[in-house]
């Protein structure tokens, strides 16, 4: 058994994390990268896994130039796969400037009116951080500074992940209905590594198969969804970058192959990857077999560190209900800030320090803005009447 992260089932970080596996005939050394382990690279470090030769960021993006999709898989909860991101999108529009568009795991294509909305200036801010919740949950803050660069250089977004209708409509009838991509079910090498994940056995019985199934409607979905932009004439000159779980995009055989089969075109993956777990994120890991791939990972892999957002620092110690307009206290904890602060059970908080509030990760977020000591102030709804309430944040006590 080997030992992989993992923050959600799907949310597999790749190639360099993995310890070599058990050799076999047909199996690329490393995991994907037959001449040099990512694990001899330092930080900051790419390499170019055909060949095995370490290369600089711009000749890293003058190779993958040539190509009309460029994917770029990721840890979801990593910061610094975003970090890269984030880098690789601005180097390619500093080169192709006005011909750069994003597409996103992380919104389903029947987002794509409200994304076409926040492109042109017509959704705000709180309006844009409700489609980000409704469309995958909380993380807006990881994705943040890369939604400020989409929308300070005019880049267009789209939504990938096919609908939850479609989904409802692929569990209650299965696959070949009309209305549903096509989808392979034929590729053994993306099957025998998926059905592993999932904790199947050789004999891959009918409950691991089914999330196999969605799992397979997410990819071809996407892939559908990156074949109708390469089919679009104004989209001739223009580059696509998609951001999807590297699960999604390595090897080549989940989304760029599914994209390819439905239009041949030129693609690169580059995969930020991590060989070493931090002690304090070890319980982010899960066991599962190993199952050797005779193809390269990706084109280029670049080490990163795995670093996730501090934990919440600063708390008002309550217990929220999110609201279509503020979050309803349902419990405040003795001798909390929520309690020094006189917030009974019922009030809705509405702002902080005239900040708006949208969700409970919102709160958090500008919580950890503020340092113990300062006096922040709340806005909330009591008795149907809007008042303010301060109170200066203070350290929780230590308990022995």
């Amino acid at each position: 058994m080997k030992t992989i992260s993992l923050t959600g089932l799907l949310l597999v970080l790749l190639t360099g994390i993995f310890a070599p596996a058990v050799a076999e005939e047909y199996a690329v050394p490393n995991l994907g990268s037959p001449y040099k382990s990512l694990k001899e690279l330092k930080e900051g470090e790419i390499l170019h896994l055909p060949t095995g030769l370490k290369v600089s960021v711009e000749q890293m993006i003058d190779t993958v130039s040539g190509s009309r999709v460029i994917y770029i898989g990721e840890t979801h909860d990593n910061l610094e796969a975003h970090r890269v991101q984030l880098e690789v999108i601005r180097r390619l529009q500093e080169k192709f400037p006005g011909r750069v568009t994003v597409g996103m795991e992380m919104f389903r294509r029947s987002a794509q009116d409200s994304l076409d909305r926040w492109h042109q200036g017509d959704l705000t801010d709180k309006q844009f951080r409700k489609l980000f919740r409704r469309n995958w949950g909380r993380g807006y803050g990881l994705y943040q500074s890369i939604f400020e660069y989409l929308k300070e250089n005019s880049i267009p977004l789209i939504g990938l992940k096919s609908s939850r209708a479609m989904e409802q409509k692929f569990r209650d009838g299965g696959p070949n209905q009309e209305g549903l991509p096509e989808i392979d079910l034929e590729d053994a090498y993306h099957r025998e590594y998926s059905m592993s994940l999932f904790g199947g056995n050789d004999t891959h019985t009918g409950v691991v198969s089914k999330p196999y199934q969605m799992l397979l409607l997410w990819e071809e979905s996407m892939a559908e969804t990156v074949a109708r932009f390469l089919k679009k004439e104004n989209n001739r000159n223009r580059k696509l970058v998609v951001l999807a779980g590297g699960f999604h995009v390595q090897y080549g055989y989940g989304i760029p192959k599914r994209a390819f089969r439905r239009v041949p075109h030129a693609y690169s993956i580059i995969l930020p990857a991590v060989t070493e777990i931090p002690k304090e994120l070890k319980d982010r890991e899960m066991k599962m077999k190993s199952v050797s791939i005779p193809l390269y990972a990706s084109d280029f892999g670049w080490k990163v560190y795995y670093k996730v957002p501090p934990p919440n620092r600063i708390r008002l110690g309550v217990f929220l209900e999110e609201l279509e307009k503020g979050l309803k206290v349902l419990k405040v904890e003795n001798d909390s800030n929520a309690a020094k602060m006189n917030l009974k059970k019922d009030d809705v908080l509405l702002a902080l320090d005239g900040y708006e509030l949208m969700d409970v990760e919102d709160l958090a977020t500008q919580l950890q803005k503020r340092n113990f000591g300062d006096t922040v102030r709340l806005t909330i709804e009591r008795d149907h009447a809007e008042q303010d309430v301060s109170g200066i944040l203070q350290e929780p006590l230590k308990t022995h």
